[in-house]
C-alpha cells in the first residue's frame, strides 16, 4: 500500500489561505441571504467583500516577492471597491516601463506563480500585466480599457508607480471624446436589449435602466471633473437632493437583486431569467398570494405579498416573481429617467448651448429642438403646463424631445399630478387634444409613459405599468404591449408603412376618426391583472373616461364596443369554421354594421401584432381578412347563400382550369364525389389546384401528395389524396412533426365513393418551417416523396415522443385544458385543446383520436408564442356515449401532460 505524499509548504499555505478566504466570504454572504427585502447595508456588504478580497490579495502579493516599483491595482468593478458574490476579481499587475517580461524568466515566473496562487486561494481573477506606458497606449486605443482604468485602485505595491499611472491617464483623457464614446456605447447596448427596461428576462446590470446606466453617469462625470460620487454631483449642481436620494435607493435595489442572483445561481448571473425569478423573489420575502383588492397595487411594498382576508376566487393570484419584477421595472424606469436627465446636464456642461432660444409661448422655449421650461418652478405654479408639454411636443415643428431642465422639472413634480389634477377640466381637454392630433401620438404617449406622466394622469394605466403577463405569448409587460398596439394602429394611417399591412392601410385611409382607435388601443388591456374578465372591466374604465373627457355618445359607444370585443374576432377567425354561414351570420349580428366591423378588424390586427414577433404570421392575417370579407357581405345585405357561394367558386375555379388547358369536364369525376362543405371550405384557387392534380386519380388506389407555396404568402400548402383510414390524420401529423414542419391549419374532407371505390381523404395542410423560405423547392420535393411513402407503408403508429419544452414553459406552465361539446346543430363535436407547446403535441392528440376511430373534419391549429390553442371539428360513433367521451378527454389530457 502506497503512503500519502507529504504536502509542500506552498500547498499547505494555499489551502490555509483558501479556507480563510472561503470562510470569510461565506460569513458575509450569510448576512446577504438573511437580509430579506431591505436594501440597507447592501453597499456596505459589497465593500466588505472587496476588502476581504483585498486582504487575501495582499498576502499573496507579499509572498510573490515582486521587484520594488511594481504594484497590484484593482480595476473595473473591483476597482470601485465593491465586489458582487461571483464577479471576477479584475486586477492589473503594473510594472515599471523598464521592466520586460520577455527575456526575464525570474519576473515571468513570479507573475505566473502569483496568478496561480490567486486561483489556488479561491479567487477567480481576471488579470492583465502592463507597464505604465502600455496602459496609456491601450487606453488611447480602447475606451473599454480607459473606462476600466478610470476606476483603478491601489491594492498593494508601489504608491509611486500607481500615482504615475493616474497622472499619465489624466493627461491623455479627452473628456469630450470620452463622453461621446460612452454614450454611443450605451446606445448600442440599449439596442441589444430592444431599448426597453421591460424585457421579461432583463439583465439587471446591462439592460436599459440597469446598474451600468448609473455607472456610466459617474464615469463621464468623473472624466469631465464633476465628481466621482452622487453627492459630488449634487454639490456641483448636476443633481438635486431628491434625485440623489432616488438614485441611491434604486441603485441599492438593483445591487441587492444582482447580489441575490449571484448567490442563488452560484455563478456570475446578471439576468433575471425565469428559472431564478421566483427564488430571488422569495429571498425578498415575496410569496404568491391573491391580490389585496380588485387590482394589483401599482408599486408593491417591500416584504411579502399576502392577503388581508381569506383567498377569493375572484382575486387573481399574484406570483412572487411578478411582485419582484414589478418592483424591478419601477426601479429600472426611474434609473432610465435619471440617466437621461444627468447625461443631458453633463453634455450641457461640455457643450454649452450658444444658439438663441426661441419662444414657443410664454411658458416654453425651443432650445435646439428640445422643449425647455421657462422656469424651474413652472409646473408648481401652472400644473396645466404639464400636459401642455406633450401637446407642444406633437404640434411644434422641429421639436425632437425634452431638455434636461424640462425632464427634471417633470421628475420632481410628480406629486402635483393628484386626483385634483386628473379631474381638472383644462387637463382633460388637453389630454383629449393630445389623443386627437393628426400625428405624433405614438411618440407622445411613449414619452408620457417614460416620464411617468401617463400613469399619473390616467390612474388605471398606472396599475399596469411594469406588470408581467404569464400567458406564454406576450413578450412585453402590459403597458409596453398597449403602447405597441397603439403604435401599430397609428402605422395603419401612415403612407410610409402601407406596405406592412396593405388591407389595413386601405381601410384606414377611409376612416375619419383615428383617435377612436387610439383610445380603444389604450384601454383594451388596461384591466389586466384585476381578476374577472379584463374586457368587461376595461369597458367600465373606458366608459368613465369617455364621460369625463366629453367624448360624443356615438363615438364612446364604439370605443366601449371595441374594448369589450377586442378578443372576439381573433377567436372566431382562429377557432371556428369560417365556411359555416351561421358562424358568419352570428358574428355579423354581433358587430352590427360596417363601421364597427372595420374598427374591430383594425384593432384586432394591431393587437395580435403587438403581442410578440413570433405570434403574427401571414396565415393569421388571411384568416382575419377572410372573416372581414365574409362578414362585410352579410352586412351589405347579402344573406348567406351556400348554393350561390358554391356556384360562384366553381365558376371561378373553372376559369382557372381553362388557363391550364385542362380537358373538357376533366374535373367532373372529382367534383361529383365532393359535397357542399368542401366547396364552402376551399377557395376557388385551392379547388382548381386540387382538380388539376387529382382528376385523373379518382377511383384509383394511388396516394397523391402535392406541395406548393401558400397563397397566403407564407409557408407551404400540402395536398393529400388517398383512400381513407382512421389513423390517416395521425400518420400525417407524425410525419410533419418528424420533418420539422409546424401545422397552422388543416382542412380534412372525405370524398364520397366513386363507382364502388372506397371513400377518399382529401386533406389540405398549411405548414411552416424556419428554413422554408430558403429551401422551398427542396422541402416541397421531400414532402411529396416522403409523405407519400409514409402513408403507403401503413406501419403501426409509433408511440409519441416526449418533446422538450422551453425554459419559459417550464417556468410558467399552464394547466392543459380539454373541452368537448356538441356544435349548435348537435351533429358534430367541437374539441378545444389548450396547452403549453412542445414538439409532437399535435401528433399525440391525433393518435388518441385515431385510437377511438374519430373522424376529423376540420382542424384549426393556433400557436400563440409558446402556448397552443387547437380546435377540431369531429364526429364518430363513440362521441354519442358519455363513457367514451370521458375516456377521450382523459386520454388527451394525459397526452398533453406526458
Amino acid at each position: 500500500m502506497l503512503s500519502a505524499l507529504p504536502s509542500s509548504p506552498a500547498m499547505t499555505e494555499a489551502a490555509t489561505l483558501r479556507e480563510h478566504y472561503r470562510a470569510g466570504k461565506n460569513a458575509l454572504l450569510a448576512s446577504l441571504a438573511g437580509s430579506g427585502s431591505s436594501t440597507r447595508g447592501i453597499h456596505s456588504l459589497l465593500r466588505r467583500l472587496a476588502r476581504h478580497t483585498d486582504a487575501t490579495l495582499r498576502q499573496i502579493w507579499q509572498r510573490a516577492d515582486f521587484p520594488v516599483g511594481c504594484a497590484l491595482v484593482a480595476v473595473g468593478g473591483f476597482g470601485r471597491g465593491e465586489l458582487f458574490p461571483n464577479s471576477d476579481v479584475d486586477v492589473l499587475l503594473l510594472l515599471r516601463d523598464d521592466s520586460r517580461v520577455d527575456g526575464n524568466p525570474a519576473l515571468k515566473g513570479k507573475i505566473e506563480n502569483f496568478i496561480g496562487a490567486c486561483w489556488d486561494s479561491g479567487l477567480e481573477i481576471g488579470s492583465s500585466v502592463r507597464t505604465v506606458s502600455g496602459c496609456v497606449e491601450e487606453a488611447a486605443k480602447d475606451v473599454t480599457v480607459q473606462t476600466s482604468l478610470l476606476e483603478a485602485r491601489l491594492v498593494a505595491g508601489s504608491t509611486k508607480i500607481f500615482a504615475a499611472l493616474v497622472t499619465e491617464l489624466d493627461g491623455v483623457l479627452d473628456p469630450q471624446a470620452f463622453f461621446v464614446a460612452k454614450t454611443l456605447e450605451m446606445r448600442q447596448r440599449h439596442n441589444k436589449f430592444e431599448n426597453t427596461p421591460y424585457a421579461l428576462e432583463p439583465n439587471c446590470k446591462e439592460s436599459p435602466g440597469g446598474l451600468r446606466d448609473l455607472q456610466l453617469v459617474l464615469w463621464v462625470a468623473s472624466a469631465v471633473g464633476l465628481g466621482k460620487t452622487w453627492d459630488d454631483l449634487a454639490r456641483n449642481g448636476l443633481a438635486t437632493a431628491f434625485e440623489v436620494r432616488q438614485i441611491k435607493a434604486n441603485e441599492a435595489l438593483l445591487s441587492l437583486i444582482r447580489a441575490r442572483l449571484h448567490l442563488i445561481s452560484g455563478r456570475r448571473e446578471d439576468r433575471l431569467v425565469f428559472d431564478l425569478q421566483t427564488a430571488v423573489a422569495e429571498s425578498f420575502g415575496y410569496h404568491s398570494a391573491p391580490t389585496l383588492g380588485t387590482g394589483v397595487s401599482s408599486l408593491p411594498p417591500e416584504g411579502a405579498v399576502s392577503p388581508r382576508g381569506g383567498p377569493s376566487a375572484k382575486r387573481p393570484m399574484v406570483r412572487a416573481s411578478e411582485a419582484l419584477m414589478k418592483r424591478y421595472y419601477w426601479a429600472a424606469k426611474a434609473v432610465t429617467q435619471l440617466n437621461q436627465i444627468l447625461l443631458l446636464n453633463i453634455e450641457e456642461r461640455i457643450h454649452p448651448h450658444t444658439a438663441p432660444m426661441q419662444a414657443i409661448n410664454e411658458r416654453f422655449f425651443d432650445r435646439g429642438g428640445m422643449i425647455e421650461v421657462a422656469s424651474d418652478d413652472l409646473y408648481q405654479r401652472e400644473p396645466h403646463a404639464i400636459l401642455e408639454t406633450f401637446l407642444l411636443f406633437q404640434t411644434t415643428p422641429g421639436i425632437q424631445g425634452l431638455s434636461a431642465r424640462t425632464l427634471r422639472a417633470l421628475y420632481n413634480t410628480r406629486s402635483i399630478m393628484n386626483a385634483g389634477f386628473r379631474s381638472d377640466p383644462v387637463n382633460r381637454n388637453t389630454f383629449r387634444q393630445i389623443l386627437q392630433q393628426p400625428a405624433g401620438i405614438t411618440h407622445a404617449m411613449r414619452l408620457m409613459n417614460q416620464t411617468s406622466v401617463l400613469g399619473r394622469y390616467l390612474w388605471v394605466f398606472r396599475k399596469i405599468v411594469g406588470q408581467m403577463q404569464h400567458d406564454l405569448f406576450h413578450v412585453y409587460t402590459v403597458d409596453q404591449h398597449i403602447l405597441m398596439v397603439l403604435r401599430n394602429v397609428r402605422r395603419f394611417f401612415m403612407a410610409e408603412h402601407a406596405h406592412e399591412y396593405p388591407s389595413c392601410s386601405q381601410l384606414a385611409a377611409g376612416w375619419d376618426k383615428p383617435w377612436i382607435l387610439y383610445i380603444a388601443a389604450l384601454f383594451h388591456d388596461i384591466a389586466k391583472g384585476r381578476g374577472g374578465d379584463h374586457s368587461e372591466l376595461g369597458c367600465l374604465d373606458v366608459r368613465v373616461f369617455c364621460r369625463q373627457h366629453d367624448i360624443p355618445a356615438e363615438d364612446a359607444k364604439l370605443i366601449e364596443f371595441l374594448v369589450g370585443e377586442h378578443l372576439t374576432m381573433s377567436r372566431i377567425a382562429q377557432k371556428e369554421d369560417l365556411s359555416d354561414p351561421e358562424v358568419i351570420g352570428a358574428f355579423a349580428k354581433r358587430v352590427g354594421n360596417e363601421r364597427y366591423l372595420t374598427a374591430l378588424y383594425l384593432l384586432t390586427v394591431a393587437d395580435i401584432r403587438g403581442t410578440s414577433p413570433k405570434v403574427w404570421n401571414a396565415w393569421k392575417g388571411k384568416l382575419l381578412e377572410d372573416l372581414y370579407r365574409y362578414t362585410l357581405r352579410v352586412l351589405g345585405g347579402r344573406a348567406p347563400d351556400a348554393d350561390a357561394e358554391v356556384e360562384s367558386r366553381k365558376r371561378e375555379a373553372l376559369a382557372m382550369l381553362a388557363l391550364h388547358a385542362e380537358p373538357f369536364e376533366a374535373h367532373k369525376a372529382l367534383w361529383d364525389t365532393l359535397d357542399v362543405s368542401y366547396f364552402m371550405r376551399h377557395e376557388a384557387g385551392d379547388i382548381a389546384w386540387h382538380a388539376r392534380h387529382l382528376s385523373r386519380h379518382v377511383g384509383t388506389a394511388t396516394c397523391v401528395v402535392r406541395a406548393r407555396r401558400s397563397a397566403a404568402g407564407e409557408g407551404m400548402q400540402v395536398l393529400v389524396y388517398t383512400p381513407d383510414a382512421p389513423d390517416l390524420f395521425a400518420r400525417i401529423c407524425g410525419y410533419f412533426e418528424e420533418a420539422g414542419l409546424s401545422i397552422l391549419d388543416a382542412k380534412v374532407h372525405t370524398a364520397k365513393p366513386h363507382k364502388g371505390s372506397p371513400g377518399y381523404a382529401l386533406d389540405t395542410f398549411q405548414v411552416v418551417s424556419p428554413t422554408l423560405a430558403d429551401h422551398y423547392r427542396e422541402l416541397a420535393a421531400m414532402v411529396e416523396a416522403d409523405l407519400d411513402r409514409t402513408i403507403e407503408q401503413n406501419k403501426p403508429l409509433p408511440p409519441p415522443g416526449k418533446g422538450r419544452v422551453s425554459r419559459r414553459v417550464k417556468s410558467f406552465p399552464i394547466a392543459p385544458r380539454v373541452d368537448l361539446r356538441p356544435d349548435d346543430k348537435g351533429q358534430r363535436w367541437l374539441l378545444s385543446v389548450s396547452a403549453s407547446d412542445r414538439v409532437g403535441l399535435l401528433y399525440s392528440i391525433a393518435r388518441v383520436l385515431a385510437h377511438h376511430r374519430i373522424n376529423l373534419q376540420l382542424a384549426k391549429v393556433t400557436t400563440l408564442g409558446e402556448r397552443v390553442e387547437d380546435t377540431f371539428l369531429i364526429d364518430g360513433p363513440e362521441l354519442q356515449q358519455n363513457k367514451a367521451q370521458i375516456a377521450i378527454e382523459t386520454e388527451i389530457l394525459e397526452a398533453l401532460t406526458a
